[in-house]
């Protein structure tokens, strides 16, 4: 009779033991075996589903452990009868004994005062089946160290690991990433915190919404980079303070009078988001100066300081900072795995206790066993490792990008400054990306127009961004071939 609830797929990412417990118990859950009826044995079921009957018997112990299933001696495998009752109503669905509730649902427009949804970036999903991903943030899968981080995850797990990590740390990080943070990271960008100066965030994005959240209103500036990071400007919207944009020119942002009447901006001196260009030695000090002259803050976010390709990379903002006017951000997305979601904020202690208490009204703290698991890769020297290969490989993608377009697209060719994961691409005049976004996608070609990136109402419009962090070197040639080949099409 039950025959039919189960059915194993060998195209599956799950184990077939794993197949066996999610059909059961979804099929308890759902009402579908009735609670006096036997499951069938574990040789039975070994049989109509070709599998070993170890595999069986080691799903139904799961399933025994779990509360799904009960044994009786010499009777069998029987539905436990408690997880029914934990249920809504004994069999998965809603009490329907009242008589429905009439009424009308309610008019959103109505109700929400900030709508993220305007304005919402148009990324291309599954953009792993393209045969050319010219796409940023994104890692090549072939690179990620799966054995190191396998140990470190495996270890993080460890009874004694577990007991550490287990209980409620209320506001608290973990000690041994905070110590690589401090003793390893941090000093590698000459920048020197103390361990109560450091707070651990679920990504960058995460730690500039609460930094925006504690320290703008409507009644204060922020200004952010021009072009620069489209998601800014919904943050900065949510605590109603007034947006400047702010130009930049070849060495980053622009000091001067643009920036005299904001309360706090936002900057990113290592390659400028997205431009590339790196802020040049003197004008950070000059940064710095107007900051303490004329009493603004600094938001820092030392993107994509790990893989420059310089001998010798420009120090941060923040280790040239003698006044606590920078408030540092890093992260682990462009290196390890973007999909991770760790960063950390470094800031003056008084700044630090108090994101620590919103962050900690917010989500408490990020996950404790992925700040272990991070903590044990970068103090076994595995984060140095897989640093110096993304360098040695971005390297070679890098010369790739820039001779393919030397050669495809001359007037286009001005390389970044040595590092980074993307080349930002100025087209020809007559050029509209957001076509050629289109038109090149239909080729198996993902890029990003340019136009994202501005927060002006009439941007230009022939800006365009290459990533090559997640597209192999063998491939960029050819993709950028049909880039060319587009773009000469569109100004016929």
């Amino acid at each position: 009779m039950l025959n039919h609830l189960f059915h194993l797929s060998p195209d599956s990412d799950a184990s077939l033991q794993q197949q066996i417990r999610e059909q059961i118990s979804t099929a308890i859950m759902d009402g579908h075996i009735p609670s006096n009826v036997p499951l069938p044995s574990t040789r039975k079921l070994a049989e109509m589903l070709h599998v070993s009957r170890n595999t069986v018997i080691l799903a139904y112990e799961h399933l025994i452990d779990d509360g799904y299933l009960i044994s009786r001696e010499r009777a069998g495998f029987y539905v436990n009868e408690e997880i029914l009752r934990a249920s809504v109503n004994g069999n998965g669905n809603p009490q329907s004994d009242n008589e429905e509730i009439q009424g009308n649902p309610p008019q959103w427009q109505n109700f929400l005062k900030f709508r993220p949804t305007e304005h919402k970036l148009n990324k291309v999903n599954r953009w792993q089946d393209y045969p050319y991903p010219f796409i940023y943030g994104q890692l090549d899968p072939k690179m990620f160290p799966t054995n190191h981080w396998r140990e470190c995850c495996r270890e993080s797990v460890s009874v004694q690991a577990i007991s550490d990590w287990s209980g409620d740390r209320y506001d608290e990080d973990d000690p041994l990433l905070i110590e690589q943070i401090h003793s390893r990271l941090l000093p590698r960008r000459g920048v020197w915190a103390d361990p109560e100066e450091i707070l651990i965030t679920v990504g960058a994005q995460h730690a500039l919404y609460m930094i925006l959240r504690l320290l703008l209103n409507r009644d204060a500036c922020f200004g952010l980079e021009e072009p620069g990071y489209p998601d800014l400007t919904k943050m900065a919207a949510s605590t109603e303070a007034r947006i400047k944009p702010l130009a930049v020119d070849g060495d980053g942002l622009i000091v001067g009078e643009q920036l005299s009447d904001c309360n706090l901006l936002f900057t990113t001196p290592s390659h400028q988001f997205p431009t590339t260009v790196t802020m040049p030695l003197e004008r950070r000090r000059q940064l710095l100066e107007q900051a303490s002259r004329d009493d603004f803050l600094i938001i820092e976010d030392d993107y994509e300081c790990e893989v420059t390709f310089a001998d010798t990379p420009t120090p941060a903002l923040k280790s040239l900072d003698k006044n606590d006017r920078v408030i540092y951000l890093g992260s682990l997305s462009k290196t390890l795995s973007p999909g991770l979601r760790v960063g950390y904020i470094v800031g003056p202690k008084e700044l630090i206790r108090e994101i620590r208490e919103f962050r900690r009204m917010m989500l408490r703290h990020p996950p404790m066993n992925n700040q272990r698991s991070i903590g044990l890769f970068l103090a076994r020297g595995y984060h140095d490792s897989l640093v110096r290969n993304l360098i040695q490989a971005y390297e070679a993608r890098w010369q790739a990008v820039g001779d393919a377009l030397q050669d495809c697209l001359p007037e286009s060719a001005i390389p970044p400054v040595f590092g980074g994961s993307a080349y930002w691409v100025k087209g020809p005049d007559h050029l509209d990306a957001r076509e050629l976004k289109r038109l090149a996608l239909q080729k198996g070609v993902v890029i990003e127009s340019g136009d994202i990136y501005y927060y002006a109402e009439n941007p230009p419009l022939n800006y365009f961004r290459l990533g090559y962090s997640s597209i192999a070197t063998e491939r960029i040639r050819p993709g950028i071939d049909r880039l060319a080949a587009i773009i000469h099409q569109l100004g016929e």
